[in-house]
């Protein structure tokens, strides 16, 4: 039976433990490129124990950021300046990784702390939507996006490509493909998002063509040894709940056939008029079942914050690893208060720098 801080490898990576760091938009880029503000924001959380570091959503063109404030890699200046946080990553001991994504109707919005509402209509910092239908989002969030043509539909999938492969120039070791939470791939997939008649639309096997179609184009040039993996909102709490994950299934099935090495199981939030079971671990039932039928390796997230509930976790099968995010942001050094809580005190000093380590094991007595 698998604990927390056992180590976990997939294809040419091991982990040190089952602690990854969920990307946790910062929207405090300029022009897409890195700041002063990422660095240490990194470094710290890679420092503070856990395996795995992966990169806020990164777009992967101007028109894919959620805000003008987002991480961008669509030029290559903006990739090279990522290399001293991958280094810095490496260094702690923890893998780098990079979740590359396109808002698709979300996008041009203010920062959430700035209103999280689409930029309005002739502000100068705001820009054209796509989307797979014309339809917008609702609430803050009115814009109606353009329907994207065949086009577009080519020209935003060979943004991946091109994504992922200054990802993978970049020295990142795991990556992620944002297919949930109302962005663009998500939007694809949902009823509440895309009424295309093409190819692109109508039943499940349809509307995940966009999502299958970009990984296997990114399979291609994404390196055999090192993870690619999706985030996907498998569920919608909309009332059709379990069409929905019965669909999800299916599509993530196709997705392991296609090369995906592991799922990190989330929400859809493609409406607002979603009724979410808001508490702790309240996805944990869902993601053991999407492990369970796709015998895929996995991963999730949202209000996981107890060593004991996140061990238990891992312990019962339910996910392969438990995605962190507030709890990291609280404390970088939640894994090594875990692991103390635990009982594992070998783990808690190995979660440490040795420039920290060294001082706290020398006086714990005081």
């Amino acid at each position: 039976m698998a604990k927390l801080f056992d180590t976990f490898s997939l294809k040419g990576i091991t982990l040190r433990n089952r602690i990854a760091v969920s990307p946790m938009c910062q929207y405090m880029a300029t022009d897409g490129i890195v700041s002063d503000w990422h660095l240490p924001h990194y470094a710290g959380l890679a420092r503070g124990g856990a395996a795995l570091v992966i990169l806020e959503a990164t777009a992967v063109s101007e028109e894919g950021r959620i805000t003008p404030s987002d991480l961008g890699i669509w030029n290559d200046a903006q990739a090279e300046a990522l290399r001293p946080i991958v280094q810095a990553i490496k260094a702690a001991g923890s893998t780098p990784g990079i979740q590359i994504a396109h808002a698709g109707r979300k996008a041009s919005a203010n920062r959430p702390w700035e209103g999280d509402d689409h930029i309005a209509d002739g502000d100068p910092r705001g820009w054209a939507t796509i989307a797979p239908s014309a339809l917008a989002f609702g609430g803050d969030l009115g814009k109606v996006p353009a329907e994207m043509t065949k086009e577009d539909i080519v020209r935003v999938q060979q943004d991946f490509v091109a994504a992922a492969e200054r990802a993978r120039d970049a020295g990142f070791e795991w990556l992620m493909l944002h297919f949930a939470h109302g962005y663009l791939a998500q939007s694809f997939f949902s009823v509440h998002s895309n009424q295309r008649t093409d190819e692109y639309g109508g039943s499940a096997e349809n509307r995940g063509r966009f999502l299958l179609e970009t990984l296997a184009a990114v399979r291609k040039v994404w390196p055999e040894d090192r993870p690619l993996t999706a985030r996907f909102g498998v569920i919608e709490f909309d009332g059709r709940d379990e069409e929905t994950l019965q669909e999800s299934i299916a599509l993530v099935n196709r997705f392991k056939a296609a090369g995906l090495d592991a799922i990190d199981v989330s929400v859809g939030f493609s409406t607002p008029t979603a009724q979410i079971p808001w508490g702790p671990n309240f996805l944990a039932e869902t993601a053991a079942r999407v492990h369970a039928e796709t015998d895929l390796p996995a991963s999730m997230s949202w209000f996981i914050s107890d060593p004991e509930q996140a061990d238990a976790l891992i312990g019962e099968g339910k996910t392969d690893l438990v995605m962190l995010g507030r709890p990291l942001l609280t404390d970088p050094h939640w894994p090594y208060a875990a692991a103390k809580k635990l009982g594992i005190q070998d783990a808690a000093w190995a979660t440490l720098p040795p420039a920290y380590a060294h001082w706290l094991a020398r006086y714990r007595s005081n």
